[in-house]
């Protein structure tokens, strides 16, 4: 029986004082910090009635209290439903009605909107979290026993669901094992080499897998610390870089630090790695970076229903315009979108992956 929670404490420094977590506003967590709060929350979550199983639902902006909320669903045996807070009250409502969670978690501000929303879905609990600690979650936790335990998981046994962007049609929930999620994370910090030395500017936002699953999941399973902004600011980031190791991002964080004069060779030189996904990297970007600073920003491949499937090497040729190779223990081919079978190389069609990292279905 393996939680994912279990497999990332496994990781978490003995010293469990050490700093997981600060905000450019000078907010610290530590690993115990992080281990009480999510056992606070999962208390909660029980008395509301969360069973195994049971979807927990997220429409919360980015905070450290929501990554608390997150690994108390997965202490309490629940599956997380991240979603983004863009989404409108109709969109809400199909994603309640489609997943029927028992519990919605939203912005204070949007408890009375949600409220009835969530009610005409079945959703039977509706809690509160805030940006600043705020909300029903941590006021009704706080004086909870942490002491909560950790809820058997089977490998298969869900860990999350996340809709996806629903490009081809309407958005569909990918179902993502504790098995999956656990997998990826651990082929992710080994081939990307990282240890408890390591801090991780985390500036993306976290109902996403880059996010959620890859960003924070590298930084718990190898027992480092991560500078955790609530959005990319290209002036804040530069102001925190001196004090990084790696760096998780999107094409545009990466072209807009490229537009600041500040942004020099000497301001990353101890930077041992950049990390790009979620969308296109171009070759003129990638070149402009390494010409700029000397490093070689590594370009990596992914979706929802997978986590990582491929990338380009730690230890190596970092190809612009390529996402690399498969990772290991994930294997990939390129196959005919008509007739199914493997085409050679150099010839375009549908990606199929196979490996412990694919999800168990929508």
């Amino acid at each position: 029986m393996t939680n994912l929670y279990d497999q990332l404490t496994e990781n978490f420094p003995a010293d469990r004082g050490q700093t997981v977590l600060e905000t450019p506003e000078g907010r610290t967590m530590s690993y115990a910090d992080f281990e009480a709060g999510s056992g606070r929350i999962a208390r909660l979550l029980i008395d509301c009635g969360v069973q195994p199983g049971d979807r927990v639902a997220a429409q919360i902006e980015k905070s450290p209290e929501a990554l608390l909320l997150y690994l108390a669903v997965l202490r309490c045996g629940g599956v997380y439903l991240p979603l983004n807070t863009a989404y409108k009250g109709g969109e809400v409502a199909y994603f309640l009605s489609d997943a029927e969670p028992r519990v919605l978690v939203c912005d204070p501000r949007s408890e009375s909107a949600l409220t009835e929303t969530a009610k005409t879905a079945g959703t039977e609990v509706v809690l509160t979290l805030g940006t600043e600690g705020d909300g029903s979650v941590m006021d009704r936790s706080r004086d909870l026993d942490p002491e909560v335990g950790v809820v058997p998981r089977a490998a298969d046994d869900l860990a999350a669901i996340l809709y996806t962007s629903g490009t081809t049609g309407r958005s569909k929930g990918a179902m993502l094992s504790h098995a999956n999620l656990g997998s990826n994370t651990l082929t992710l910090r080994d081939y990307w080499g990282f240890t408890p030395d390591d801090v991780l500017i985390h500036a993306l936002p976290i109902f996403h897998t880059h996010g959620l699953f890859v960003a924070t999941h590298c930084v718990l399973m190898s027992g480092a610390r991560m500078l955790f902004l609530n959005r990319f600011d290209a002036d804040t980031v530069i102001d925190l870089l001196p004090r990084a190791t790696a760096m998780m991002g999107v094409p545009t964080f990466y072209i807009r630090l490229l537009g600041s004069q500040a942004f020099t060779k000497e301001l990353v030189s101890h930077m041992r790695l950049f990390i790009s996904g979620s969308a296109p990297l171009s070759a003129e970007v990638h070149k402009e970076f390494s010409d700029r600073t000397g490093l070689a920003i590594l370009e990596r491949y992914g979706m929802t229903e997978t986590n990582m499937n491929t990338s380009n090497p730690y230890d190596g040729e970092r190809r612009a315009g390529t996402v690399g190779f498969p990772l290991p223990d994930v294997e990939l081919r390129i196959c005919d979108a008509e007739t199914g079978k493997e085409l050679p190389r150099g010839k375009i069609g549908i990606i199929e992956v196979k490996g412990p990292n694919v999800f168990k279905g929508y």
